[in-house]
């Protein structure tokens, strides 16, 4: 059985990305996949990675049990709405916090190459945007897609990593985002 891990890195829990993910999960469970969601904003730590990778700072208890929740996930999808080209400062503290040295990767010593300790996952991003896809992606050079998915991600062995997005949102209807959320359960239904 496929064990996934939706992470949610949108703080709003009335956001369209609370429904994407919560659709995304019930795909899923429609096909008895191991499937768990988690809303970042309900997890307690400080997303401030106060000494970088000079000194190691103790992990508070809830990031603990997301390291585990990761190495025990077959699938990671990470939900997001895009603000300023990339995703919530929420989001990109949890992965400055948690995809460390010596879990997510580790540098080889007196080298520029590094090894991946997170291969044998794939993972997943549904992002949300107010700019036009088309927009984001020839005049942005899709950013947040690049740094999520190149920088973090395949930098650590998950692979492939599959992207979904959807916007313009603020001129989006009730029609056109439940669209959104059936196209969502479809993918997670899919398992990918």
């Amino acid at each position: 059985m496929k064990n996934i891990l939706i992470i949610n890195g949108n703080p709003d829990e009335n956001s369209l990305c609370h429904s994407l993910a919560k659709s995304y999960k019930d795909g899923c469970e429609s096909q008895n996949a191991n499937c768990t969601l988690v809303n970042l904003a309900d997890l307690q730590f400080d997303p401030i990675l106060h000494c970088g990778y000079r000194k190691r700072t103790e992990l508070e208890p809830d990031l603990v049990k997301m390291q585990e929740a990761i190495l025990k996930a077959d699938h990671l999808v990470f939900v997001y709405p895009t603000w300023w080209g990339t995703y919530p400062a929420l989001l990109k503290g949890f992965i400055d916090r948690v995809f460390l040295p010596g879990f997510a990767f580790k540098y080889r010593e007196d080298s520029l190459f590094w090894d991946k300790y997170l291969t044998g996952k794939s993972a997943r991003l549904i992002v949300t945007m107010d700019t036009p896809k088309w927009y984001y992606s020839l005049v942005y050079k899709s950013p947040g897609h690049n740094s999520l998915r190149k920088g973090i991600l395949k930098f650590c062995g998950i692979k492939p990593v599959r992207i979904s997005s959807f916007g313009p949102v603020k001129t989006s209807d009730n029609k056109k985002r439940e669209k959104w959320l059936n196209q969502v359960r479809k993918i997670g239904a899919e398992l990918k």
